[in-house]
C-alpha cells in the first residue's frame, strides 16, 4: 500500500491542461462576445449539500491556469465536512478568464469531493473495528492520481497506484502460471522487496497462498462466515484483505470478521459528484 498526504501537482496540472483544452478549444466564444474585456467579478463557491471537500486547491489551479491574475481564497480545507450553504472558497479577477475556467474547476471539485464524501461514509461504517478501507485501480482513466488523493482525504488508504508498484496475483495469473505456489515463487524471484498479494476464492487457496509465503491474501467475494475461517487459517502470517461487492450495508459485518483491510472499488468507480455552486458577484 502507498499513502501520500498531499496531491501531486504534476498529474493535476496535466489533467487541468487536458480538461481546459477539451472545453475551451480555440476560445470561449460566449465570454469573449458578451463580457467586456475590463470587467471584473467576484465569485462565491458554496456547498449545496453536506459533503467532504476534496480538490479545493486543484480548483484554484484551474482558475490560475486560465487567468494568472485570479485571486483564489479557500474558506475551508480538504477533508472538512461542510453543511449545505457553507462557503468553501472565493474567487476574484478578470471576468472573462474566470468564467472560462468555471466549469472545469467545478467539474474537478465536484468529482473529487464526491469521492471523498462517499469514502468517508464507508470509513465511518467501520470505525472502531480496526479494519482499514482501501481503494482500488477502478478509476476513470487519466484521473487516478487525483481520485486516489480524494480517497485519502476521505479517510481511506491507497492500494497500489498501478501495475508498476505492487504485485497482486489474480485468478487469471494463477491459471496461466499453473498455480498459486508457482506464481508466488516466480514473483518472489523477481521482486524480492515488494509485497506479494494473492487473490483467493476458496479456503484451500488461502492455505496454499499462506504456505507459499504470500505477504497478503485478498479474500475475494467470500461470505462473512468464510472470511472468519480464512482469518483463522492465515493466523497473522499475512495481511488479509476482503474484496468484492462490498456495500455500505455490508461493510460493517465484513470488518467484524477480523480482516485487516477491505477494498472497495465503488468509491472511485461509482461515486456521484456532489453539488457545489459558484455564484458571481460584481466586485466593488
Amino acid at each position: 500500500m502507498r499513502r501520500s498526504e498531499g496531491w501531486d501537482r504534476a498529474p493535476a496540472r496535466q489533467v487541468i491542461a487536458t480538461a481546459l483544452a477539451e472545453d475551451v478549444g480555440a476560445g470561449d466564444l460566449t465570454s469573449q462576445s458578451v463580457i467586456p474585456e475590463d470587467a471584473r467579478f467576484r465569485g462565491v463557491m458554496a456547498a449545496r449539500q453536506e459533503l467532504v471537500v476534496a480538490g479545493l486547491e486543484i480548483a484554484g489551479e484551474v482558475f490560475r491556469a486560465v487567468e494568472p491574475e485570479a485571486v483564489w481564497t479557500p474558506r475551508t480545507t480538504d477533508g472538512a465536512r461542510v453543511a449545505p450553504g457553507a462557503v468553501i472558497a472565493e474567487i476574484e479577477g478578470p471576468a472573462r478568464g474566470l468564467l472560462t475556467a468555471e466549469r472545469t474547476a467545478l467539474n474537478l471539485l465536484q468529482h473529487l469531493s464526491g469521492i471523498a464524501t462517499l469514502t468517508r461514509l464507508y470509513v465511518d461504517r467501520i470505525a472502531g473495528t480496526g479494519a482499514v478501507l482501501l481503494d482500488t485501480r477502478k478509476t476513470i482513466p487519466g484521473l487516478r492520481a487525483l481520485a486516489k488523493y480524494a480517497t485519502r482525504v476521505g479517510g481511506a488508504r491507497n492500494h497500489r497506484m498501478g501495475l508498476y508498484d505492487g504485485v497482486l496475483i489474480k485468478d487469471n495469473h494463477i491459471a496461466v502460471c499453473g498455480g498459486i505456489t508457482a506464481a508466488v515463487e516466480k514473483a518472489r524471484a523477481m521482486t524480492k522487496s515488494i509485497e506479494i498479494e494473492v487473490e483467493c476464492d476458496t479456503l484451500d487457496q488461502v492455505r496454499e497462498a499462506v504456505a507459499a509465503g504470500a505477504d497478503a491474501i485478498l479474500l475475494d467475494n467470500m461470505p462473512c462466515e468464510v472470511l472468519r475461517q480464512a482469518v483463522v487459517i492465515v493466523g497473522g502470517k499475512a495481511r488479509t484483505e476482503a474484496s468484492g461487492g462490498v456495500t455500505l450495508d455490508s461493510i460493517r459485518a465484513i470488518a467484524d470478521t477480523g480482516v485487516n483491510s477491505i477494498s472497495v472499488g465503488r468509491i472511485t468507480q461509482s461515486a456521484p459528484a456532489v453539488d457545489v455552486g459558484l455564484d458571481w458577484q460584481r466586485a466593488d
